[in-house]
């Protein structure tokens, strides 16, 4: 039993950690907004025609970036724990894992291009926000809330800077 004690608690701190850093990683809030964003105009709405194949190469292109991104916070992290002073190795090593999210960013946007290019689809979209504006003004509101996510995120300390973050418990 006490095994599968500490199977749960590493499932608590992963957990944790993904929380975290959506808590704290700016970039981390966009990544989720797109995604939920995306996942909300694919099975809520009728409009993009998107077979299982597919559905999960984008599934895997948002995992991708978000594994990224929590791999580039914990080197950041690191980076940042083990020394006060800015190094060239520590800079190179924050902006090489940058750039890993970057890469799997611009990939999961080539993956979304490919198959959501649908005109149809927009025009779709677009007639349904005509015929109901209601729905085009809760749509606006989101992305009003969804940018005020982004930028302030929630909770105490959201958005300050690196070093107040080191004695997180």
């Amino acid at each position: 039993m006490k095994g599968l004690a500490n199977l749960f608690k590493s499932f608590g701190y992963a957990f944790r950690g993904i929380y975290l850093a959506v808590k704290y990683e700016r970039n981390m809030r966009i990544h989720l907004v797109c995604v939920v964003y995306m996942y909300s105009f694919l099975l809520v709405y009728d409009f993009f025609k998107v077979n299982p194949t597919q559905f999960a190469v984008i599934f895997l292109a948002n995992a991708l970036v978000m594994a990224c991104e929590l791999i580039n916070t914990a080197i950041e992290r690191t980076v940042d724990l083990a020394s006060d002073k800015k190094t060239q190795n520590g800079k190179i090593a924050k902006d090489t894992a940058a750039g890993a999210v970057l890469i799997s960013a611009i990939f999961a946007v080539l993956v979304g291009i490919a198959v959501l290019y649908q005109p149809q689809a927009f025009v779709g979209l677009y007639n349904y926000y005509v015929e109901k504006p209601g729905m085009f003004l809760l749509f606006i509101i989101s992305i009003a809330l969804s940018t005020l996510f982004i930028f302030k995120g929630f909770g105490k300390n959201s958005t300050q800077d690196n070093s107040s973050k080191r004695n997180i418990k």
